[in-house]
């Protein structure tokens, strides 16, 4: 069982916003290799929220739980004074499977190989691209500012992690999932090493970096391997199953690669950095929110329309 706050940004349109809030509860509940099967919902809405928006907002939080198979079982929703967004309510998701098919944060094992989905900063660069298109468009030109904005969808590591244990867990596979959020891919990486109480070594060269994402994040300043994002899967595996847990994910489109190794404890963290090695260490402060904080004072100096978060 997972329980995150109802994240809902109106400014990304509806559906969008919808579809994005419904994922990252799923998101959370998937990294355990169960299927989320059931949710329960709590909507505590600003009082400006019009009845045609949201019968929008639900009627697309309702076709992505369908598409999800996920069941709504409970729920409550209601107009209070005092709510704002982008967090409107809360939620519980339950996901149902056999006692031995889960994993946690906490099964990561000396040997594994550590392999990451998307690559780094999937999430900094989607809300980057939708939230201030015509910073980027400057940049860039359009058609890239618009393409950018197909980040979005990647923000989700429901199939991810679904696809990931299809080809084993524990012994025979998948030891351990985590989603890089907040602090990004080094802060995921770092988070699964304290949790299960390992080393790792991890070859930073190895790590995805798209071109788009890496533009995005010089533009607006931002570190991307120490940036919010949801949507980048980090997976430790047993060594014998590392090739057809890449191969699994290839089959749905999804990147990956196998960016280092689980160490004894004593070996601690080691990041190694064009041949270098340096420590590996938590980044303690996403740089997403002051970029986005600067980009919004900027949009705001110019005249320009973007996304408060």
């Amino acid at each position: 069982v997972t329980t995150d706050p109802v994240f809902v940004v109106p400014a990304y349109g509806w559906e969008r916003a919808a579809w994005f809030a419904i994922h990252i509860l799923a998101s959370d509940a998937a990294t355990s290799g169960l299927r989320p099967t059931y949710m329960a919902i709590d909507l505590n809405l600003p009082l400006e929220i019009t009845a045609e928006e949201l019968a929008l907002l639900w009627t697309t939080m309702h076709r992505v739980c369908a598409e999800l198979g996920i069941a709504i079982v409970a729920g409550h929703t209601a107009r209070y004074e005092g709510c704002n967004y982008p967090m409107v309510g809360g939620a519980a998701v339950l996901a149902i499977g056999p006692a031995n098919r889960y994993v946690t944060p906490k099964m990561a094992r000396v040997g594994d190989l550590v392999v990451v989905t998307k690559g780094a900063a999937i999430e900094a660069a989607g809300l980057f691209a939708v939230s201030f298109p015509e910073q980027i468009a400057a940049a860039y030109g359009r058609e890239f500012a618009e393409r950018a904005q197909e980040l979005f969808w990647q923000m989700t590591v429901v199939e991810d992690a679904l696809t990931a244990v299809s080809i084993g867990v524990r012994d025979d596979g998948v030891t351990a999932m985590h989603d890089a959020t907040e602090c990004g891919v080094f802060g995921g990486l770092v988070e699964v090493a304290e949790a299960s109480g390992v080393g790792m070594r991890i070859e930073q060269e190895r790590i995805i970096l798209r071109e788009d994402v890496a533009k995005i994040c010089a533009l607006f300043g931002m570190d991307p391997y120490a940036a919010i994002s949801e949507g980048t899967l980090i997976i430790t595996v047993r060594p014998h199953k590392a090739e057809a847990l890449l191969a699994a994910l290839a089959t749905k489109g999804i990147a990956a690669s196998i960016v280092g190794e689980v160490v004894p404890p004593e070996r601690g963290l080691t990041l190694v950095v064009e041949g270098r090695e340096q420590r590996l260490e938590h980044p303690r402060v996403d740089p997403f929110w002051a970029a986005f904080g600067r980009a919004m004072a900027e949009a705001q100096q110019g005249g320009e329309s973007a996304t408060t978060l």
